[in-house]
């Protein structure tokens, strides 16, 4: 298995609390998942966000699931 760079993906803790961040920008990957779920054409959601790029748009997808907890509990209490 070939590991996944990320170099679309940055973490400053004295940006934006440490979160992982798209280039350097404050503009977070929770922030991209949010606006991809939020505006399912790419033309609608590059235009709201016209500075991210593609490839941004994939790295925070990417970062995202290798950072996913392979345990879920979807029990209703």
């Amino acid at each position: 298995m070939t590991a996944i760079k990320f170099d679309r993906i940055t973490v400053d803790p004295r940006q934006m609390n440490g979160q992982p961040c798209i280039r350097g920008m404050r503009l977070t990957v929770r922030r991209v998942l949010e606006a991809v779920s939020t505006y399912a054409n790419r033309e609608e959601l590059f235009a709201e966000y016209p500075e991210l790029v593609a490839e941004d748009v994939t790295q925070a997808l990417g970062f995202a699931a290798a950072n996913l907890d392979e345990v879920i509990d979807f029990r209703v209490a």
